[in-house]
């Protein structure tokens, strides 16, 4: 499977940008799909997750901010992300998930998300 994500720019706190990652191959409808991002200095985290039948789970420090969300036709998963704060600045990355939430594929480039306070 190859991921590829985009989306990412530079934006004010406050401001939202939607993260579209596109995956190659027929498995993905079958699997849990992950957001991380990793910012700089710090490891890679799991911010958002999304099972098959779409229920999805978020770290605290997004929660209530960031809406994961999937389209099977398309092979894609989304990350809306509204009332960004300096802290979400992070190269950001999508992944195919075990059901324990392990990350299955190599890492693509990810995208960059800059935001100025």
């Amino acid at each position: 499977v190859q991921l590829q994500a985009s989306g990412g720019g530079l934006v004010q706190a406050g401001g939202s940008l939607r993260l579209p990652c596109v995956a190659s191959g027929s498995i993905f409808r079958l699997h849990r799909m992950g957001w991380f991002r990793q910012a700089p200095g710090k490891q890679r985290e799991l911010v958002a997750s999304i099972y098959v039948l779409g229920s999805t789970s978020y770290a605290d420090s997004v929660k209530g901010r960031f809406t994961i969300s999937r389209d099977n036709a398309k092979n894609t998963v989304y990350l809306q992300m509204n009332s960004l704060k300096p802290e979400d600045t992070a190269v950001y990355y999508c992944n195919v998930l075990t059901g324990d939430g392990v990350p299955t594929t190599s890492w693509g480039q990810g995208t960059l998300v800059t935001v100025s306070s």
